[in-house]
């Protein structure tokens, strides 16, 4: 039993390590982030606009409230398809750490990547989708949504998340900084995630944590009781006084499963102390003298 004990203290301690050094890959996150000249201001716990409405990647009707349907955490991520650099190796990191995740698109959560230029079309979005699914390689599709809208649509929803965007005509191409969130399934966004790569355990647990402990297993809640974001290292750290409350729970179930074997090993047998069968009486000072014929 001891052996045992240590073996799971050992593990438990290897599990808390990873996760403490696994670096946040590419993420330097700030509650603003500067961008030449474009601004990301995050609004965490804030309600996104359900009442949107775009066209996915078929060219039918989406409203916001379809895909947000309180069930599962939606990761929310604004691209467009014509993108020449920046928006491939931001989405192509989002798909490589939630590759990694032991989680399933339309299962567990919902993936909504909405084009921030208002003229690209629904067949776009449609050779976009067909892409990343390929370098996905999970999933049916149904989990992920492509949809284009018009301009005032896609504005409020940026305005919503705090993604500032601005169209360069000499360019031809959009400014933006590269992110996704995560959004809870009533449409508050619970986490901002920067760069174009991404450390796939923060992104398993900003998952969990959105969906209220919905999805994930038991060991996530026991990771999310002990580990709290850091928004500056863009990765989940460890929370001391949850860890202390932990160890001192493990301390004292530790104490207790050594101690109660080796109690109940003392205890004295009720059948060693009984007197054989046959036996007389026992007699002595302070006894009752047994009864004569």
């Amino acid at each position: 039993m001891r052996s045992g004990l240590l073996l799971s203290s050992v593990l438990a301690i290897a599990g808390l390590w990873s996760l403490t050094a696994a670096p946040a890959l590419g993420q330097v996150v700030r509650p603003v982030q500067q961008l030449d000249g474009v601004k990301v201001t995050e609004h965490l716990n804030t309600a996104l606009p359900l009442n949107l409405n775009f066209r996915d990647d078929r060219g039918k009707p989406v409203r916001l409230s379809q895909i947000f349907d309180g069930q599962r955490p939606v990761v929310l991520s604004l691209n467009y398809a014509s993108c020449p650099m920046l928006c491939g190796l931001q989405l192509n990191g989002m798909v490589d750490a939630l590759a990694r995740v032991p989680l399933e698109p339309g299962r567990d959560y919902q993936i909504v990547s909405v084009s921030i230029d208002p003229l690209e079309t629904p067949v776009q979005a449609r050779l976009a989708k067909q892409n990343y699914l390929r370098a996905f390689g999970r999933g049916n599709g149904d989990g992920w949504h492509f949809l284009t809208g018009r301009e005032d649509e896609i504005r409020q929803l940026a305005e919503a998340v705090g993604f500032e965007y601005r169209y360069i005509p000499e360019r031809r191409e959009y400014a933006h900084a590269a992110l996704f969130t995560i959004a809870t399934p009533d449409g508050r966004l619970s986490r901002y995630l920067y760069g174009v790569r991404f450390d796939p355990q923060t992104v398993r647990l900003s998952l969990v944590e959105a969906a209220a402990g919905k999805i994930g297993t038991t060991l996530d809640q026991v990771l999310l009781f002990c580990f709290h974001y850091d928004a500056l290292a863009g990765s989940y750290a460890p929370a001391a006084i949850s860890l202390m409350k932990a160890g001192g729970a493990v301390t004292i179930l530790g104490l207790l499963a050594f101690l109660v074997p080796w109690w109940l090993r003392r205890r004295p047998s009720p059948v060693a102390t009984s007197p054989p069968p046959g036996s007389p009486p026992p007699t002595g000072p302070g006894l009752p003298k047994p009864a004569v014929a």
